[in-house]
């Protein structure tokens, strides 16, 4: 009965620690979004202390003929032929306190432009990404929902 209760207080500590270790406030953008208009799904994820975006689902996923949409609009003559679903498109994005990620870039795969952004967390499940070129106010503002499972 004690080697029960050991083990039981064990898990119950690792749980703790586990939530604990979890609520880093960097993390709350990890996840997927819903961009405007619920056109694409976008994965942010973390590589190393930088987060990242990829497509990872399309409304309209296929061209008229029926192939998958690509990356036709890229100033690479050699991307071109990417296919969207899986593309990364946000990229070095830095946790800035106060619920504000910046310094990253977003590329627009239906303009084929890269702009810098940056990224604030509004409400538990709704961010702001704003695309800009060179200075913030040069730029636009959309708003992300996240996935609810």
């Amino acid at each position: 009965m004690k080697r029960i209760a050991t083990i039981l207080a064990l898990t119950i500590l690792l749980l703790g620690a586990k939530s604990v270790l979890a609520q880093n406030p960097a993390d709350k953008i990890l996840g997927q979004w819903y961009t405007e208009e619920n056109k694409s799904l976008i994965e942010i994820y973390k590589v190393g202390d930088k987060y990242h975006g990829k497509i990872v689902w399309l409304k309209n996923p296929n061209e008229e003929d029926g192939t998958a949409k690509v990356d036709k609009d890229n100033p690479d003559e050699k991307l071109r032929k990417r296919p969207l679903v899986g593309l990364e498109l946000m990229s070095g994005l830095e946790y800035d306190g106060d619920n504000e990620w910046e310094d990253g870039d977003i590329y627009d795969p239906e303009s084929g432009n890269t702009y810098s952004c940056y990224v604030k967390l509004i409400e538990k499940d709704k961010i702001h990404m704003r695309g800009y070129m060179g200075i913030s106010l040069l730029g636009r503002t959309t708003t992300w929902v996240r996935k609810i499972e």
